[in-house]
């Protein structure tokens, strides 16, 4: 029997309540739901953020497996855990609000975190100037997102500062995500709190609900 497709959803916001992202994410998992046999994993890096990486674990990534010491596997053990829970999904949910025109610094750690030579990424320098390729594949990435202002979209009086759209479409292909399967949802004018920021909620949310639909029956098995 063809098993339910697995979700993955990374929660990056500061906030435990009155998150905008959170709401999001939790209304994409609620939508997605279809039996009890849904397989949804949970990491949430906002209130519990990964530590940052460092020279010894640096050395430790890039030290063949069977050369590491026990020490070595200690520092790469957060980063095995989070490299396998984006191996087992099928879609990947980020809750990824945009913090001074750019992504958590939790959730930055939690990108330098899983890329990793070996794991999600291949480096052979006889490919010329672009020696690096990934090793996964076929995932889908949902992007969730709120912004205090707004116009950051591609013509957007903003775009021009937007650095959290680009450098999270720079690193999907450590999640095994190809640029036509991101998909961008934002909630904007959260700081102006006027009609313009309900409206952009209320959107935000229906394409949520509706996107999760869709991607469910799109990935569901088909049972013979």
């Amino acid at each position: 029997m063809a098993s339910a497709p697995e979700l993955l959803i990374v929660d990056s916001s500061a906030r435990e309540t009155r998150s905008i992202t959170r709401s999001l994410t939790k209304l994409f998992a609620d939508s997605w739901k279809q039996s009890g046999d849904e397989v949804i994993c949970r990491r949430d890096v906002g209130l519990r953020p990964p530590h940052f990486i460092s020279e010894t674990w640096i050395a430790a990534a890039f030290t063949p497996p069977t050369e590491r010491s026990d020490e070595m596997r200690r520092q790469l053990a957060l980063s095995d855990q989070l490299i396998a829970e984006i191996k087992a999904a099928d879609v990947i949910v980020l809750g990824a609000p945009m913090y001074n025109y750019s992504m958590p610094a939790s959730l930055k750690a939690w990108f330098d975190l899983i890329a990793r030579v070996g794991e999600t990424f291949s480096f052979d320098l006889s490919r010329g100037d672009y020696p690096i390729a990934p090793l996964l594949s076929g995932k889908k990435l949902v992007v969730l997102s709120s912004r205090g202002e707004f116009g950051f979209e591609k013509e957007g009086i903003r775009f021009h500062i937007n650095a959290l759209d680009p450098a999270i479409a720079a690193c999907a292909h450590y999640l095994g995500a190809a640029q036509e399967d991101i998909h961008l949802i934002s909630a904007d004018y959260e700081e102006f709190k006027d009609e313009r920021w309900e409206r952009s909620v209320a959107a935000a949310r229906e394409k949520t609900h509706n996107l999760a639909t869709t991607l469910r029956e799109q990935l569901e098995p088909v049972v013979a």
